[in-house]
C-alpha cells in the first residue's frame, strides 16, 4: 500500500458496489450552507486516509510535548493502569527489547518509573511518575482537542454514527 493514498489514486481501486458520492451534511467546512457530495473512497482507502489524519494529530501533539508517538501512547496506557513490561508490550505491540528501551527513555525524564511485582520477584511493574501523569493528562486533552476538530465539519448525528462504527471496529480487535 503506498504511503500517501490520494483520492485520485483511491477512485482506481474504490470497489465497483460503492457509492459514487454521499452528503456528508448540509454545512461545508467554512460554515456555509452547501449540500457537497464527497467521493466514496471505499473502506480500504477511508479507513487509511483516516489514519493518516489521526497519526498526524497524535504526532502533532507528541512533538509538542517532545515525544514520539509511540512514548504518547505509553503514557496513554499507563494513565489507568500499572501493567507488568509483558503486558505493557502487548498493548503497545512491542517486542521486549523494544519496550525495555522505551521504558529506560521515559524513565530517564522520569515520567515513569518501575516498581517491583508482589507476585513475581523477577517481574517488575510500570506506572507513571506525577510528571508523567501531568504530561499524560496534557497530551490527552490536546489529543482529544485535534481529533475531535477533524469530525467538527460533520452533523452531530455523523459524529455519533462514527463513533459507533469505530467503536465496533475497535472492539472486533481489541488488544487494551
Amino acid at each position: 500500500m503506498p504511503d500517501d493514498l490520494t483520492p485520485a489514486s483511491s477512485a482506481s481501486r474504490r470497489r465497483s458496489d460503492a457509492p459514487d458520492a454521499v452528503a456528508p451534511s448540509s454545512v461545508d467546512r467554512e460554515g456555509v450552507g452547501a449540500a457537497a457530495q464527497v467521493e466514496d473512497l471505499g473502506i480500504v482507502d477511508s479507513l487509511a486516509q483516516l489514519s493518516f489524519l489521526v497519526q498526524a494529530a497524535l504526532g502533532k501533539v507528541a512533538a509538542e510535548h517532545g515525544l514520539s508517538i509511540i512514548q504518547l501512547r505509553l503514557l496513554g496506557v499507563l494513565r489507568d493502569r500499572t501493567p507488568g513490561m509483558q503486558e505493557l508490550a502487548g498493548h503497545l505491540g512491542l517486542d521486549k527489547s523494544s519496550m525495555t528501551g522505551l521504558v529506560d527513555r521515559a524513565e530517564r525524564r522520569e515520567l515513569v518509573r518501575r516498581t517491583a511485582s508482589p507476585h513475581d520477584r523477577r517481574a517488575v511493574l510500570v506506572s507513571l511518575t506525577p510528571q508523567g501523569h501531568e504530561l499524560a493528562r496534557q497530551g490527552a486533552a490536546e489529543a482529544d482537542r485535534q481529533i475531535r476538530a477533524l469530525a467538527a465539519h460533520l452533523t452531530d448525528a455523523q459524529r455519533s454514527q462514527l463513533s459507533r462504527l469505530a467503536s465496533a471496529l475497535v472492539a472486533g480487535h481489541m488488544t487494551i
